[in-house]
């Protein structure tokens, strides 16, 4: 496996690391790779912290799932922006709620940012100078772009759900039985 500093960076916004602890869908394969050290996940501290928080409000009995992937992932942090470059970089995504991910994101120089939030992920002008800055992709396109995943395996697990998943789940190519099952443990 390549050297940490040699793989590709990847931010991961916290409606993937909310919906992969939620859902064995796209995002789930996406923090799958994660684990397995196909690239370097990045996350800030508010993203892990609103991951967590939507989890315990909508699907508490995910928060455990969440809680293992978190400690089991190798992940570099990068810090959240101050309230000074918010207020002056207000303009660079429609919802002003997303402006301190998208400033970590970029601050972060990471080759790909992973959403699916459409405020994020739209190809319109409101994305325009975001765009610039970074390369967002949805779960579905990060998996099929850039981890080479086919149409029929993506469309095989768009309506999986958790039961779906066997115990014995082969694991994502490259990763060790040891951190799917970390991964794909079910809260009791």
């Amino acid at each position: 496996m390549a050297d940490a500093k040699n793989k590709v960076r990847v931010f991961v916004d916290a409606n993937v690391l909310f919906a992969g602890s939620a859902f064995p869908r796209w995002p789930y394969e996406v923090l799958r790779h994660a684990v397995a050290g196909d690239f370097r996940l990045v996350l800030s501290p508010l993203v892990i912290k609103q991951a967590r928080r939507n989890l315990q409000k909508r699907f508490p009995e995910y928060v455990d799932r969440f809680e293992v992937f978190i400690q089991s992932v190798d992940y570099e942090i990068v810090g959240d922006p101050t309230q000074d470059e918010v207020e002056a970089n207000k303009n660079i995504i429609r919802d002003l709620s997303d402006v301190p991910v998208a400033l970590s994101a970029i601050s972060a120089k990471v080759e790909y940012m992973v959403s699916e939030d459409k405020d994020f992920t739209a190809r319109d002008e409101t994305t325009a100078e975001l765009r610039r800055h970074l390369n967002i992709m949805l779960s579905g396109t990060f998996l099929r772009e850039v981890m080479k995943w086919t149409s029929e395996w993506l469309e095989s697990i768009r309506h999986r759900k958790w039961n779906d998943i066997s115990k014995k789940e082969e694991p994502v190519q490259g990763q060790s039985s040891e951190a799917q099952e970390n991964l794909g443990k079910k809260s009791k």
